[in-house]
């Protein structure tokens, strides 16, 4: 080989700058990647299915031509290519589309696969509506335990604060000892304020806290024309059944 002329215009003309080498390896490597996919492909046999296929679209693309039997009876009829068919034209102009079955499956099978698909979807909401309705009651029974609990509570408040006007209003009357144990308050349960304590205190007997309730405030009223609901103590039983609307919370609200 001859020494290369590195003074020659050939040698002067050549791009010698940083990188460009690499990147011009690079592309004809993807040059060189792309004529072997092509050549692959044109080299792979192709499979049956492929075959019809092309050979179904050909004929698709293709117009009909005088050789078509139909389409002959067509023209006799006075039928022009483009035309939409009918007597006034009313009718399609493009043809049916060709919808071809390549699955295994039988006739109906989309039928059937749509159906439980829609059972599937309705059994989905069902579900969703019953979570729903139970969510739904849980809440409703929470507040209505949440509400029986704060009434229960305020009952309570009630029957002590009718035990403590009992106590008073039997003293001044210089009454010793109560008609009913649970008509006064104890006084080492006085102080108590915790909720089980109170509970112990009010299951002293078989009575229920809205019955010892009832027969105090009867008492009251009946023994010392005392209303717990007013707060006032009348002159005597006609001052107090005319002035006092009723013997419970619920007249008085």
């Amino acid at each position: 080989d001859e020494e290369e002329d590195y003074m020659s215009d050939l040698f002067l003309k050549q791009d010698v700058r940083p990188g460009l080498p690499m990147v011009r390896r690079v592309k004809e490597a993807i040059q060189k990647e792309e004529k072997q996919k092509e050549a692959n492909e044109k080299n792979r046999q192709k499979s049956i299915k492929e075959e019809e296929k092309e050979r179904r679209d050909l004929v698709l693309k293709s117009a009909l031509g005088n050789e078509n039997k139909g389409f002959a009876l067509l023209q006799k009829m006075g039928y022009k290519s483009g035309q939409a068919l009918g007597r006034s034209g009313e009718g399609i102009v493009e043809p049916i589309p060709l919808n071809i079955k390549t699955g295994l499956s039988g006739l109906g099978h989309e039928e059937l696969k749509k159906r439980k698909a829609e059972e599937k979807l309705e059994n989905y909401r069902q579900k969703l509506h019953m979570k729903k309705q139970a969510n739904e009651q849980a809440a409703d029974q929470f507040r209505i335990r949440f509400k029986t609990k704060q009434e229960e509570r305020k009952m309570e408040g009630d029957l002590r604060r009718s035990q403590r006007a009992c106590q008073q209003l039997d003293m001044q009357k210089d009454i010793d000892v109560p008609k009913e144990t649970w008509f006064w308050i104890k006084p080492e349960e006085e102080d108590k304020k915790d909720e089980e304590d109170k509970e112990d205190e009010c299951a002293s007997s078989d009575l229920s806290v809205s019955e010892k309730l009832h027969i105090l405030t009867a008492y009251l009223r009946e023994e010392h024309f005392y209303c717990i609901w007013c707060g006032t103590t009348y002159e005597d039983s006609e001052d107090l059944s005319s002035n006092c609307p009723g013997d419970s919370a619920a007249d008085h609200d």
